[in-house]
């Protein structure tokens, strides 16, 4: 799969292939008419054959009704059944019980624990009068979450309230499709977690996740939601026959979706240096006040791992669960309902992620027949993502940036001021921008002045959106912002990027720190230990202190 973002290509020598895949994915299942007042009551018509049952103890029956029900089949059936407090990993205790036989399909774990659901609040009045409210804001209820082993998408979880309209949440896992997939195509894989960390053939791997964005995916979840939520999940809250009477009927629709972007070196060796120095060249840009390091073993294997040549029978599929076997070290981005997030999986391969927390965020329609739509918006997310990435890493400035910044500029048929580097102000605009580089869906005045007041340290409002709007205008004169189409949003091109990276890292770890020692006539001890960076900043020192010494210069 040819990938066009800048990051990948400029480490393409040193990668085996690249993969992309569709990670987690969580769908909302609503009962459309059960929405609203008009639609819940013509059901509960057609299912009771009247309005004479249809008040608050009867609705409260169902979800006693429920649980009495879930419980016998679960005891019948030696499934366990398990009250969860808030705060608990769910999945982590699923996974704990998750069947030993690889060919069980079903239910084999339900967890009971309490959370916000749409709840109907029935009032009566008069003669036959009925007054139907939701009750605001939504109370707290029991809900089941159905642990299953489908025989296409692995392990999924369908969480469902016990109160008519009996709202759910389903959670499925694109690495386990893919995973099954490659099995049937004899693929040899290995799983850790949720990556594949060695195949023999990167490109048929990609061609299998690469099904997961096509439309036909649409099919696909809707096939494995029908499936199981009727007659595993609903059949305790309505039979078979009540959902056919009454003609309960769920729709789908996406709420959170993870797409992922891996890389798989040739090398760990040359993954950790990759990976190592683009967080210590870009944290700062990026403003990454946090990184997370969980460790493992200190040093990757610095050549390719074992193949099936060297006489190792590895399984076609291996899934380990083990806590991570070399340094795992992770950084994110948020913006709002999205996180842009990398890190290193396994010996050799590097994982970028587009999250969006809440569809709503995003500017597509949510319903299950757009999630190609969403998903190719998060891949351009992640590409924008590792283009940022790449132009901070690899900062430049060509040979008449500096002169050609401070100078006046032209926006549309009007004069703008030029950038004056010497200003402490202008400087923290361009980090502030690089900051929100990221954020694939632009940003706005308002953002980049939180951003800058954050950067300065100072919380009055000193730099408002006066002022950001102004700085904006001069940054867009030079071609380092662009306009998101018509919308109030701004960009920052990668050229731009560029050139601010270089600008900041020219004066912030160059100049600065070299001057700084520089003016030192006796420098003090050096360091028992010191990087590569700190040896440079000496001989440089040193050579100026010279330099000035022949100029007759006293710093």
């Amino acid at each position: 799969m040819d990938h066009p973002d800048d990051f990948t290509q400029y480490y393409a020598s040193l990668l085996e292939g690249t993969y992309d895949c569709v990670d987690r994915i969580v769908l909302n299942a609503y009962f459309s008419r059960g929405q609203s007042p008009g639609g819940f009551r013509s059901w509960w018509r057609e299912w009771a054959g009247s309005d004479d049952g249809l008040d608050t103890e009867h609705l409260m029956r169902f979800a006693g009704r429920f649980s009495r029900r879930l419980r016998a089949w679960a005891a019948a059936h030696g499934v366990p059944v398990i009250d969860c407090n808030s705060g608990e990993r769910k999945h982590e205790l699923a996974e704990a019980h998750l069947p030993p036989d690889p060919a069980f399909v079903g239910v084999f774990l339900i967890q009971v624990s309490r959370g916000p659901a749409l709840v109907w609040d029935v009032r009566r009045f008069g003669q036959g009068g009925l007054d139907l409210r939701r009750k605001a804001p939504w109370p707290y209820v029991k809900h089941y979450s159905f642990h299953i082993i489908d025989p296409d998408w692995g392990h999924l979880t369908m969480r469902l309230s016990g109160h008519p309209p009996f709202g759910a949440l389903i959670m499925l896992n694109g690495h386990e499709w893919v995973e099954r997939r490659a099995r049937q195509r004899q693929l040899p894989v290995t799983k850790e977690g949720n990556c594949f960390t060695h195949t023999t053939d990167v490109s048929a791997l990609a061609e299998v996740a690469d099904a997961l964005t096509a439309p036909t995916a649409i099919g696909r979840l809707a096939e494995v939601c029908d499936r199981w939520i009727y007659s595993a999940c609903l059949c305790f809250g309505l039979s078979q026959d009540d959902q056919e009477r009454s003609g309960f009927r769920y729709d789908y629709s996406a709420y959170q979706v993870e797409y992922s972007r891996n890389l798989c070196f040739q090398r760990g060796g040359e993954l950790d240096q990759v990976y190592q120095g683009m967080i210590e060249r870009t944290r700062t840009h990026l403003d990454l006040r946090t990184l997370v390091t969980l460790f493992g073993r200190k040093h990757r294997p610095h050549r390719r791992a074992p193949r099936a040549a060297t006489g190792e029978d590895r399984p076609p599929a291996q899934v380990q669960l083990e806590k991570p076997t070399y340094d795992l070290t992770v950084f994110k981005v948020h913006f709002g309902a999205l996180t842009l997030k990398v890190y290193d999986k396994g010996e050799r391969v590097l994982r970028f992620e587009a999250i969006v927390h809440n569809a709503r965020g995003l500017p597509c329609r949510r319903a299950l027949a757009f999630l190609p739509e969403m998903v190719a918006l998060l891949r351009k997310l992640l590409e924008r993502f590792l283009n940022i990435l790449y132009s901070t890493d690899r900062a430049f400035l060509d040979a008449g940036a500096l002169d050609a910044l401070p100078q006046p500029s032209e926006l549309g048929q009007q004069r703008v001021a030029g950038i004056d580097l010497n200003q402490a102000r202008i400087r923290t605009v361009l980090a502030a921008v690089l900051a929100l580089a990221p954020n694939g869906q632009g940003f706005r005045v308002a953002d980049l002045a939180t951003k800058v007041r954050d950067l300065s340290g100072t919380a009055a409002p000193a730099y408002g959106a006066r002022q950001a709007a102004y700085d904006l205008r001069k940054l867009r004169g030079k071609a380092l912002v662009e306009p998101v189409g018509r919308s109030r949003r701004y960009l920052a091109t990668a050229q731009g990027c560029r050139t601010m990276a270089g600008i900041l890292i020219l004066r912030e770890r160059v100049i600065k720190p070299v001057l700084a020692g520089a003016g030192k006539p006796h420098p003090g001890p050096r360091p028992k230990r010191q990087g590569p960076l700190d040896a440079h900043y000496q001989r440089l020192q040193a050579e100026m202190r010279a330099t000035f010494a022949t100029l007759g210069l006293a710093v």
